[in-house]
């Protein structure tokens, strides 16, 4: 077997099991979170991970197949992430009171404000494109 052979069954193995890309999505986890620890780096590891997994799409080095599955379930399965925050609120029974409503009307607002400022900048910005690609070269 050629070394290309073998890196295509590989591949393909990949592609087709759900716990090979929980694996991977969880190695590069891991690998970010190592990156972190050794450097001192003041970022969640997961955030490290995800920019070598951003630079391995963007270069083509890895396939979105790879990953698609295994991240597909972990999205599936994001509330049980939430579970601890939820629980959290069995200890502090202040954040449903008035407290809790104050802090909810801050974080959506600033969602809000951030979705906004977001959707204005890529209208801006696209806009400014389409504007330059039109305009006739001088």
């Amino acid at each position: 077997m050629t070394l290309r052979s073998i890196r295509l069954r590989v591949q393909r193995l990949v592609h087709r099991s759900l716990v090979l890309q929980v694996g991977l999505v969880f190695a590069f986890w891991f690998a970010g979170q190592k990156a972190v620890d050794l450097a001192g780096l003041p970022v969640p590891g997961g955030v490290i991970g995800m920019l070598v997994v951003l630079v391995l799409l963007a270069s083509r080095r890895i396939s979105v197949f790879s990953m698609r599955r295994g991240a597909q379930w972990f999205i599936a399965d994001m509330v049980l992430f939430f579970v601890p925050a939820c629980l959290a609120l069995l200890d502090h029974r202040e954040l449903i009171g008035l407290l809790g409503l104050k802090i909810l009307v801050v974080v959506l607002g600033g969602t809000a404000a951030v979705m906004g400022v977001t959707g204005l900048t890529v209208d801006l910005c696209y806009r400014w494109r389409s504007h330059h690609a039109a305009a006739p070269a001088e």
